[in-house]
């Protein structure tokens, strides 16, 4: 290796690298032989040549190097012959790139395959004859041909010998192209009669170390007299032919002139080249001296020939001329497009001028049918970026959203200047991947959900629903209830999220009475990383059920008094009695109350009614004598729920004009029921007693026995009147009720009543008369243990 390296470096605007590095080479180098420490002259580390997945990227199909990403260095991966791989051209190289990824790095490598003196001189005719007459003049040229060295610069041909010079003597003339034409001149006249034929040796010699060296015969026949040779009309002809051009197609036309006459003077044409392609493309018709063609015509393989014609007449002497044959281009080429690295996946965060793919462009075609311009389609957030000839980077040109677009189909198209312009086109699938930039949304700003109260606790009341524009882990979603209270109370007492559905159970059981309504957020987080999250307010609200029956205010109900309403006799149509006044903690159509009669005597039924909305009872008829004194009416309180509830209230009205009258309806049945009451307890007191003290204490009892019956025999014969006392107009200061006075009475009572006085006190408010029938008989509020009207169950019932 020549140990020459030329290094060249540019950075670009696109944000990747690139860069120019050259080396130089002898051919036929052994298998592995080291190139260049690429790594050290393109100044990258060896883990940047790794994690970049450094390759190397030519367009030949044949790789004559190959890049050792762990070393560093560029080796020789297949035997070099410059003569196989540069058959045209002196120079001689090896042009591809390196290129990384990760971000978007290329470079590109120049390898000069220098030549060694690996090829000897050849002649293609190992012999060649001549016929000269003896009559040829000295000076007279004989055209040789040329010997041909595939080595190029010293190692090519130098020289040329030929032996012996007796007779003729060697000129080379220098063409332009370098090459040498070989002419024998004769310098000393023949003679036929001397000699009949001689015999030259040739020999070609190259300037390589070692010298190597190539020979032909030339046998020469000594003919009688010719003394005209064949000559040209000119040295150089020219001609121009299209490529592609149909096999036929004549290209040019030489003709030779010969003084001569008769077969002296018949001149016949031939083509001279030896080791190229002229004789696979051209002839010539030896008569009339017409080149045509007979192969094909590639102006990419070769853009001019040269063709070496002879002229030569029977007589055995010639003439030489050149023709030089231009191949003009036709468009016949597609730009080839040549995807040197891509990524099939971007992701959407990718910053702006990043590049995706790189692209090299090739079209053989010369002039302005190989000038190529590429486009790609419109529409898209990426553009073309020219970086050096005929490579072009696709780059992004604006931000990417993989959920407005997860997929490109990018076609890009080159087209030629040529006319007509042809193109060729190809199509880049690139994956968005995704970036967790959605936080998730929920489906709704806020939430109102209803549950009815008294539910069962794990009872599912709605769901929540939020959706995240990102994809795969990124869009999964889970549900969390964020800390709060209600009420001082944790809301997790309350509700519960379900993390994977956002379902929203119940966790107690609901009481509308307690709790009307209460809000509480959740919150959704997605499964990115990091994570984001939004959240919403969630108010629920508790629906009533109809769960508490109605509750009676008024008339107040006891357990021991009588409570009474006064309606006197003389009250007319539609008096109000009384108002029956109750509530429902429940709302809504649940708290709605009609009142309704349920029961009452047969008097009482036609006597009052009770109004639906206010539970006013009033009179729907005059009083008359046969209505009793003592009414009992069972009103109803019912809401308007479904199914309903009720609750019964138990009103007594007294229909009376006259206190006294009012008392004698009310006393009897309280002194019989509290006779009767009285009764039972001595019965079982006694019992009890006699039971304890039956064998201990019989003397006693029955001394006890026989004391009180005989008090009460002198009592029971005693005939004492009842003297009822009516204090002339007295009046109580706190009575309001229908009648106009509240009276004291005293009853005194012979030995058969059960007491022997009762005492009667002030009514307690309107129309309303009370009884205590105590052992002091005194009316008193409502204060006693147990309304004599009353059943003996509780008078306020609730169904």
């Amino acid at each position: 290796m020549n140990g020459q390296v030329l290094l060249f470096i540019s950075l670009l605007s696109l944000g990747s690298v690139f860069g120019q590095v050259s080396y130089s080479i002898p051919e036929e180098m052994a298998k592995g032989s080291l190139v260049g420490n690429i790594a050290q002259d393109l100044g990258l580390e060896i883990k940047r040549l790794i994690s970049g997945k450094a390759k190397i990227y030519t367009r030949n199909s044949d790789e004559y190097i190959e890049l050792n990403r762990e070393r560093g260095v560029l080796l020789v991966k297949e035997r070099i012959d410059r003569e196989v791989l540069c058959t045209e051209t002196a120079l001689c190289a090896l042009h591809f790139q390196i290129v990384l990824e990760n971000p978007m790095e290329f470079y590109t490598v120049t390898v000069q395959i220098t030549d060694i003196n690996d090829n000897t001189p050849n002649f293609e005719k190992s012999e060649m004859k001549f016929k000269i007459s003896e009559s040829a003049i000295t000076g007279a040229k004989f055209v040789l041909e040329r010997a041909v060295d595939l080595d190029v610069g010293i190692n090519d041909l130098q020289t040329y010998t030929l032996k012996p010079t007796d007779n003729f003597a060697l000129k080379l003339h220098n063409n332009a192209d370098g090459n040498k034409n070989v002419e024998m001149v004769l310098q000393k006249p023949l003679d036929r009669e001397k000699q009949e034929q001689i015999s030259l040796v040739l020999t070609a010699v190259d300037g390589g170390e070692p010298q190597m060296s190539g020979t032909m015969l030339i046998v020469i026949t000594v003919l009688d007299a010719n003394d005209n040779a064949p000559v040209f009309t000119q040295p150089t002809y020219k001609a121009a032919v299209t490529e592609n051009s149909p096999k036929g197609t004549v290209v040019a036309t030489v003709t030779a002139a010969d003084a001569d006459e008769g077969s002296n003077g018949k001149i016949t044409y031939s083509i001279t080249n030896t080791l190229d392609n002229v004789r696979k493309v051209f002839e010539v018709n030896e008569e009339s001296g017409e080149i045509s063609l007979i192969g094909n015509i590639d102006f990419e393989r070769s853009r001019h020939f040269q063709i070496d014609l002879l002229a030569s007449d029977e007589g055995g002497l010639t003439d030489s001329c050149k023709l030089i044959v231009d191949v003009q281009d036709v468009n016949d080429n597609h730009p080839e497009i040549s995807i040197m690295s891509k990524s099939t996946v971007i992701s959407e965060d990718a910053k702006l001028n990043t590049v995706v793919t790189m692209i090299n462009i090739e079209d053989l075609d010369s002039g302005e049918n190989g000038n190529v311009k590429c486009f790609i389609n419109e529409n898209v957030p990426f553009i073309l970026k020219t970086s050096s000839n005929n490579f072009y980077s696709l780059v992004t040109d604006s931000d990417l959203d993989r959920e407005r677009a997860s997929e490109y189909n990018i076609t890009v198209t080159c087209s030629d200047e040529g006319v007509p312009s042809l193109s060729s086109s190809v199509t880049l699938t690139l994956q968005i991947s995704d970036v967790n930039d959605n936080a998730p949304v929920f489906e709704r700003s806020s939430y109102e959900a209803y549950i009815v109260e008294n539910n069962t606790p794990g009872l599912s009341i709605f769901t929540v629903k939020a959706r995240d524009a990102d994809w795969n882990q990124n869009a999964r979603v889970s549900y969390i209830l964020e800390d709060s209270s209600v009420n001082g109370v944790p809301v997790s007492s309350y509700v519960s999220v379900s993390a994977d559905s956002g379902v929203i159970h119940a966790v107690r059981s609901f009481d509308y009475e307690q709790i009307k309504d209460f809000q509480f957020r959740v919150k959704v987080q997605d499964g990115g990383s990091p994570p984001l999250s939004s959240n919403v307010t969630v108010k629920l609200v508790i629906q009533d059920q109809n769960d508490n029956p109605p509750q009676v205010l008024y008339p107040v109900q006891t357990g021991g008094s009588l409570v009474a309403e006064m309606v006197p006799r003389s009250a007319d149509v539609g008096y109000l009695v009384t108002k029956v006044v109750a509530v429902d903690v429940d709302s809504g159509q649940n708290a709605w109350l009609s009142y309704k009669l349920q029961k009452a005597t047969d008097r009482a039924l036609a006597l009052f009614e009770v109004a639906l909305q206010n539970g006013e009872i009033r009179t729907i008829r005059q009083v008359t004598d046969k209505d009793a004194v003592k009414q009992r009416l069972t009103v109803i309180v019912e809401d308007n729920g479904q199914p309903s509830r009720s609750a019964t209230v138990i009103v007594n009205v007294a229909v009376a004009d006259s206190f006294p009258e009012v008392l004698s309806e009310f006393t009897d049945f309280t002194h019989d029921k509290e006779y009767n009451d009285n009764l039972t307890f001595y019965l079982v007191l006694a019992l009890a007693v006699v039971s304890f003290l039956f064998i201990t204490c019989l003397v006693v009892i029955i001394s006890v026995k026989i004391y009180r019956w005989r008090q009460s025999r002198v009592l029971y014969h005693s005939n004492l009147p009842v003297i009822p006392y009516y204090p002339p107009r007295y009046s109580d200061t706190l009575g309001t009720g229908t009648l106009q006075h509240v009276y004291n009475y005293e009853v005194c009572r012979t030995t058969d009543s059960r007491k022997s006085d009762c005492k009667f006190g002030r009514a307690g408010s309107q129309n309303v008369l009370i009884m205590d029938p105590s052992s002091t008989g005194t009316m008193q509020r409502i204060q006693s243990e147990k309304s004599i009207l009353d059943e003996p169950d509780s008078p306020l019932e609730v169904s």
